[in-house]
């Protein structure tokens, strides 16, 4: 092999495999994020969800769902099933995609892949938070990553029909972050609103999150994992013009983040008469997704902007979804699923390439997808075990009863703060702006 093939070859690999890392960190931020925005009874189980959805990705991504999406093919609907499992580890770690493609290994870009999945499913978690029952989670989550996903992946990214179309969505503004909050959304809509949430005439309770430190920390692991997620879709770094265009996707990135969080926080002043924490979060977070469908062809001002309008989205969207009664503690159907919209239309205002038809074309049948086929999924689980815990469970926090332990023991009943009083359960009955923020 000529040297500078194999100097290609190794850098493209090793900045694959970097910039699946990073995704990887996303799981951190997920999880401190969650782990921030739920009451202090509920943490050790938003804790194992996300280690078990993690763990759970990996495992199916690797049976069924990198077959799925990359396999052979019976058509441009139908996607084959393969398992890379069942391949010879050398023979995996081949030049990819042919003389005129990158250069990286097989092995690696199946790592990268399967971030993205475990990204997707980790937005149905905080969604569900504080009442669902751990094991019906990680059920839905194998039909999830294993099937769910792959196959409205394999439409766009695996050469399906969304991609003949002309459907564009760089790193996966519908592919990963509107199927997540489809998922969410079902499960959301079967589950319930968490009790003292909705009073009986119609107001919101603000419940506010236990930590909101770590929620903050949790959105900057985010911030910094998608310079990964979005980079790393690049696919490759090695010649200048590839290189130039990284540097775009990362500034892009970055200035999005930057434009949600002022739009969202700029908005919260006027709209609630404070700077609220919470929703300057999801604003850094909608910025984020608005711009991971397209980060290479705007200019940066361009991309703030987009960020910008996703954050002054994510903020009305909340406060929407809460009349409506559609409980999700962390906001991610409003930054995953209203503003990955956002920003799948956004792609029209930089792409020469792009056309709106196309978009709207893959909006629905991405978030067809995802929605029916996750609710079909949720209410087959509901059927079989169910799929909320107890009353009694809920207001003593699903830490105990489903987990046996808690994240702040200091903080058990009887200890004068404890977690399962009804000053936890619900928060003040003033209607207040709500505490919501996911990546």
């Amino acid at each position: 092999m000529d040297k500078v093939i194999e100097l290609s070859y190794a850098l493209d690999t090793f900045y694959f495999l970097m910039c699946g890392a990073l995704v990887m960190w996303m799981a951190a931020g997920f999880t401190m994020l969650e782990a921030g925005l739920v009451r202090a009874k509920n943490t050790a189980e938003i804790l194992t969800k996300n280690v078990g959805l993690y763990s759970i990705a990996c495992i199916m991504y690797m049976l069924c769902g990198y077959g799925i999406m990359y396999g052979d093919a019976v058509n441009a609907f139908i996607p084959g099933i393969g398992m890379l499992g069942a391949e010879d580890n050398a023979a995996a770690a081949v030049l990819a995609g042919g003389d005129d493609a990158p250069y990286y290994s097989q092995l690696s870009d199946f790592f990268f892949q399967v971030v993205f999945v475990a990204t997707a499913m980790s937005i149905v978690s905080g969604a569900v938070a504080e009442r669902m029952k751990l094991w019906a989670f990680l059920a839905f989550a194998i039909i999830m990553t294993g099937f769910i996903y792959p196959v409205q992946g394999y439409w766009k990214w695996g050469g399906g029909f969304l991609d003949s179309a002309g459907f564009l969505d760089f790193a996966g503004s519908g592919v990963v972050h509107m199927t997540g909050a489809a998922a969410a959304l079902a499960g959301v809509l079967l589950l319930g609103p968490r009790m003292g949430k909705y009073g009986p005439d119609g107001q919101v309770r603000a419940i506010p999150g236990c930590n909101l430190p770590l929620a903050t920390l949790g959105t900057f692991i985010l911030w910094l994992g998608w310079f990964g997620f979005n980079g790393g879709s690049e696919l490759k770094v090695s010649d200048v013009g590839e290189a130039n265009a990284v540097a775009l996707v990362f500034v892009n990135t970055n200035m999005a983040a930057a434009g949600g969080l002022v739009g969202a926080l700029v908005l919260a002043r006027l709209w609630f008469g404070k700077a609220d924490l919470t929703m300057a979060l999801n604003g850094a977070l909608a910025g984020l997704v608005a711009i991971t469908a397209e980060p290479l062809t705007p200019a940066p001002l361009l991309a703030t902007t987009i960020g910008a309008i996703g954050g002054v989205l994510v903020v009305g969207s909340i406060v929407l979804l809460d009349k409506l009664r559609v409980d999700d503690p962390v906001g991610a159907i409003s930054v995953h699923g209203v503003v990955g919209i956002w920003g799948l239309l956004a792609v029209t205002l930089s792409n020469d390439e792009a056309s709106l038809g196309a978009q709207l074309l893959g909006i629905g049948v991405i978030f067809a997808w995802g929605f029916l086929v996750s609710f079909a999924a949720w209410w087959v689980i509901r059927a079989v075990f169910g799929i909320r815990v107890s009353e009694q469970e809920e207001y003593e926090g699903v830490d105990v009863g489903e987990c046996g332990l808690e994240a702040y023991p200091e903080f058990a009943p009887g200890s004068g703060t404890g977690s399962g009083t009804p000053s936890a359960a619900i928060s003040s009955p003033m209607v207040a702006a709500p505490q919501a923020s996911e990546s």
